[in-house]
Formats: structure tokens, sequence, C-alpha cells
């Protein structure tokens, strides 16, 4: 089990070196500038000169894969291949095609909260136009997820993208008295998770036995973690209604609830919250949900970038 989680770990370590990549080149580029314009501008036709060589031979790639039916598709699904691709301007799907595969990777979490997301349109001008459907878009964790998980795999999959719009299916019905709007939310959740906030692994949530209530500590933030039958949820680890703890919670059918509805109940003022409707209030307030969900074959949270800095 150890050797597994290890090379998990170094697969994630490896991931997030190249993610950053972009910033340590731009962190050498202005290391050159020290030695004047004339140095920055070499630095730059370097760079520009590698791109282009490594975009000659990639484009020689995919003439090759294109031979292989099926090979194209499975390149440009490998997240690294797909982001080199996109920079060399070579990549084989458009703009809305991307947008759908990111959509179709949050998926999971959306739906766990009853909820899904629909492409409405891509505008020549690069605006894309989203909506939530169901149950998702009345409640608290719908403006998480659209910042932190939504607008986060858009980006990825399609960097060009000039702004994404949300909107509501004005179809569904009114949201139960208690559980906040997209609407209501989103500017609070801006300000709380600027940046996008950051994915980190968290692996041990795996370990959750259904049913199970576990407090873990994820990037400086203290969190609950609960397994409901196969879906997790994560929470912030503070009641809303008194502000304390929730250590030493568990989870409890609600009374007269169906076999799968579960709440938590605050261990110090009794208060009751829904765990599988992003832990809203059953008397009033909510859990704040963080998005869990796997990326690149590792399971992750998504912390605030307010906490993680």
């Amino acid at each position: 089990m150890s050797s597994v989680h290890d090379e998990a770990l170094d697969e994630t370590h490896e991931s997030d070196r190249w993610r950053q990549a972009g910033d340590r080149i731009e962190a050498l580029l202005d290391a050159a500038s020290a030695g004047g314009p004339v140095a920055r501008e070499r630095a730059e036709q370097l760079v520009r000169e590698v791109v282009d060589l490594y975009g000659e031979a990639l484009g020689r790639v995919l003439t090759i894969a294109a031979r292989t039916p099926g090979l194209v598709d499975e390149l440009a699904r490998d997240e690294l291949v797909s982001s080199v691709l996109l920079v060399s301007g070579l990549h084989p799907h458009d703009v809305e095609t991307r947008v759908r595969t990111a959509l179709d990777s949050v998926r999971p979490y959306l739906g766990s909260h009853g909820g899904d997301v629909e492409l409405v349109d891509v505008s020549e001008d690069g605006v894309v136009r989203l909506r939530l459907l169901g149950s998702c878009h009345g409640c608290p964790s719908s403006a998480v997820t659209l910042q932190l998980a939504v607008e986060g795999a858009v980006q990825a999959a399609a960097p060009e993208t000039a702004a994404i719009e949300v909107e509501t299916d004005d179809r569904e019905a009114t949201p139960t008295p208690g559980v906040f709007t997209v609407d209501s939310l989103m500017s609070h959740v801006r300000e709380d998770a600027a940046g996008n906030g950051t994915w980190l692994p968290a692996e041990e949530f795996a370990d959750l036995a259904a049913g199970e209530v576990g407090g873990f500590t994820v990037g400086g933030l203290s969190m609950l973690v609960c397994r409901l039958g196969d879906e997790l949820f994560a929470y912030r680890d503070r009641c809303p209604a008194c502000g304390n703890s929730m250590a030493g919670t568990t989870m409890q059918r609600r009374a007269g609830g169906g076999l799968n509805d579960a709440v938590l109940r605050c261990p110090s003022c009794r208060a009751h919250y829904d765990v599988r409707r992003a832990g809203a209030g059953i008397e009033e307030g909510h859990l704040d949900p963080l998005p869990v969900l796997t990326r690149d074959g590792v399971l992750s949270v998504a912390v605030p970038a307010a906490v993680t800095g």
C-alpha cells in the first residue's frame, strides 16, 4: 500500500513541477532582464526558437498518430501533452470540444449534489456560456464548484477563453428556503477563492468507510470529510451556527428521511446539516463545502487561495 501511495505522490509532484514550468520560464526571463534589454530580447528569442522546434516535431507526431484511429484523441486527453499542443497552436480539437471535455471531468462532483452543467454556447469573441441544472443551481456548493472546479477546468482546457458566464435553469423549482442561490453567494466566493484556489492531493480521504466522518487538515485548512455510499463530501470544519469545530460529529439519518438521507449534527449547539445537499442547514445556515475530484488519477480537494495564500 505504501509503495502505491509513494508512487502516487511522486506522480503528483511531477505533475506540479510541469504545471509550474511557465512560472519558472518567466522568472528566468526576468532574471535575464538584469543584463539589459538586449539580454532579455535574446532570451525571449531562445524560448521562441525552442517552442518552434518542438512545435514542428509535435506536428509531425500528430501526422503520424493520425494513421492510428483514436491515437490523436488519446494524446489530446493527456493534460501535459494537451497544454503543449495548445501553446504550439496544434491542438486537434476546437474550443467547444475542449470545453465539453472539461465539463465532463467535473460532472461527477456536480452529480454528487444532484446537479449538472450544460454548455450553452461559445461566442466568436471567446465567451463561454454555461447553465447549471438540477438541484445544484440552488445550493451553496454551486458557487464554490463554479469557481474552483468548473471555471478552472474550462480555463485549463481552453486558455483562449475570454470570459465564462453562468446562468441557472429557470425551469427548475424555486430553491428550498434556507438554501442560498448562486447569485447571492458568487461575490463572496470570488473574494474567498481568489485565484481559483489550489487543488491539493487528498488520497487519505479514500480510506473512509461508508457512513464514516473524518477530520483532516489539507493545505492548512481543517475540514470534515464524509463518505455516503461511494460519494465523498468535504466541508470546512466550522459550525456556522455557533462557530465551533464539528470534531466528533457523526452522520445520522434525518428523522423521516430516506435510506440515503444523512445529516451532520454539531456536537456543541446540536444544529443539523444535510450532507447530500451541500451542507445546507436543517434549521438555518450552511456548512462551507469544498470540491473533491479525481485529477490526473489523484483524489484531490480544492482549498481556497485565501487559505493557502
